[in-house]
């Protein structure tokens, strides 16, 4: 196998996708529309211009913004001049975003401008707009730059074209041997996780990794040049990011990015620019399906989705192959902290193993399902999901202890997830640790209980919560999106259950309502929805 340096850099790869598919269309974005070799063109003059305002190797660089042409620019841009991308979450307030950038430490950082009637200028000045220190916003001293992708920049800060001007003085001798020097072992990016367990970590992940994993990716999925990828996911997520942008890039395929999901914008955008392409989580794939309008737009372009989820009902999996013609259906899993991929279903793997398993171990990993002591248990026994191998984090910035405490001496990363595997090796997601509930002493997985609750025929979508009850110490509370015209009720829904499924699964309460809370990476939020059985 081969050592990290010779996978190369994300710089490398830009360079290397621009020479072999120059005249490829790289980026559409509304009317504009660029090749490869224009892409590989403006990822150097952003380079330029990050040089030009002084940032050294290994500095960070942040972008707080939605997917977009300029996103990809700015953030290639960055990791071309050698430095660590940061990329921020789009749903941040302004004390996360700044929260984020004290502890990366980042020296730059790109922000759009308005964006869905936010101003994250606004946002971050009411945040850090005290302090000690002398840049544009005083309380991030750290921060040398604030530039505004998309509009007017207020005092201190700087707009896109003024920063791309910039570095119109720096010759790109300069700026091809930064890009040069950058080396596959040194890190690519930090990102950070959705803090549920805690404050937010930034997750280090190195230039090679990322390479090593994301042509797994393609090569599994079955990516290939010429393919039009419509990318809904955030890029601030490793799925928008990585199996998105640096996907497409190592196969010449086309990006089409999404800023935010509506599901009559994908809808018109597959029919207009004849998506090939179209990862993202179950519930944008069953919004697509049960569209009213669906059969006025021409979807026929359609042949490959990836998505992935505790729950991936099986209907989903027959509908998208039988109703729009998919060819591949693929489902997979994975976490920040393994680079975003940890196990994946093959190409052929059939429609039940693809609903009920996220897939086996990719190529260069270990996958283990271990009791609390980290010792190995047998298929069909639940225990915490480990991985270890080429995809397992670097660490979390600055937090050594917090590292130790994720990753075993011996190289295993301790997911915070409940699986089983099968005797192929398949695995399947039943939970996190933290949202198992006890029942009368049995042990209750929500997403298991999920599953069989998404095979009712009123159901749209589905989470379950453990709530306490006087009896059985807790007891499941299942919160219920009612499919188009369906009109089951709480007494209707917890009778099937007990048709279905052993009585310690039985949610004891229902509640409908219009939609669940889902964080900006399609997870539902259970913390809010215990907060809410709390009360």
């Amino acid at each position: 196998m081969r050592g990290d340096v010779e996978w190369g850099s994300i710089p490398g790869l830009v360079r290397s996708a621009a020479e072999r598919y120059g005249g490829t269309e790289a980026v559409v974005e509304g009317r504009t529309r660029i090749s490869y070799a224009e892409l590989g063109a403006r990822v150097e003059r952003a380079a330029a211009s990050v040089v030009a305002h002084g940032l050294a190797p290994g500095d960070r660089v942040a972008v707080w913004a939605p997917n977009s042409l300029d996103w990809i620019v700015a953030a290639l841009g960055a990791v071309s001049a050698g430095a660590v991308l940061v990329p921020l979450n789009t749903r941040f307030k302004g004390a996360e975003a700044v929260y984020a950038l004290r502890r990366s430490r980042a020296r730059l950082l790109f922000v759009t401008g308005p964006f869905l009637g936010t101003s994250y200028v606004a946002a971050l000045r009411r945040a850090a707009g005290e302090g000690p220190g002398p840049g544009p916003l005083p309380g991030l001293p750290e921060l040398r730059e604030v530039v505004v992708l998309s509009g007017d920049a207020p005092a201190g800060f700087r707009t896109w074209k003024d920063f791309l001007a910039d570095g119109e003085g720096t010759g790109a001798d300069v700026t091809r041997a930064r890009a040069a020097a950058v080396r596959g072992d040194g890190p690519s990016d930090i990102v950070f996780t959705s803090g549920t367990t805690g404050a937010p970590k930034g997750v280090v992940i190195t230039h090679a990794q990322s390479l090593r994993a994301y042509e797994i990716w393609s090569d599994l999925a079955g990516l290939r040049h010429g393919d039009r990828y419509l990318i809904v996911n955030p890029f601030f997520h490793t799925f928008g990011y990585k199996a998105g942008v640096l996907a497409c890039l190592t196969r010449g395929a086309t990006m089409i990015p999404q800023p935010v999901f509506d599901v009559d914008t994908v809808l018109a955008n597959i029919a207009a620019e004849r998506v090939s392409v179209l990862p993202g989580p179950p519930t944008l794939h069953q919004a697509l399906l049960d569209h009213p309008a669906r059969q006025a737009y021409d979807l026929s372009a359609l042949r490959l989705v990836v998505t992935g989820a505790a729950v991936v009902p099986l209907r989903l999996v027959e509908r998208l192959r039988g109703e729009l013609g998919v060819g591949t259906v693929l489902t997979a899993y994975g976490l920040s902290e393994a680079s975003g991929i940890v196990t994946m279903c093959r190409r052929g793997d059939p429609p039940e193993v693809v609903a009920s398993t996220s897939g086996r171990a990719v190529p260069g990993t270990e996958v283990r399902v271990a009791d609390a002591r980290g010792a190995a248990l047998p298929p069909g026994v639940p225990g915490e999901v480990l991985v270890r191998g080429f995809t397992v984090m670097r660490g979390y910035d600055g937090d050594e202890g917090a590292t130790r405490g994720a990753v075993t001496a011996d190289g295993w990363l301790r997911t915070g997830d409940v699986g089983v595997l099968d005797d192929a090796g398949n695995l399947r997601i039943t939970d996190r640790i933290k949202d198992m509930f006890i029942v009368g002493g049995f042990n209750a997985y929500p997403a298991e209980i999920e599953q069989l609750l998404a095979l009712h025929p009123d159901v749209a979508d589905i989470a379950v919560v453990g709530v306490p009850d006087e009896r059985l110490g807790e007891v499941g509370r299942a919160y219920v999106v009612r499919r188009p015209g369906a009109h089951c009720t709480a007494e209707d829904l917890i009778a099937w259950s007990r048709r279905e499924m052993a009585n310690y699964k039985v949610p004891r309460q229902v509640e409908f309502v219009a939609r669940l809370p889902r964080n900006a990476g399609g997870k539902v939020v259970k913390g809010e929805l215990r907060g809410r059985g709390a009360r």
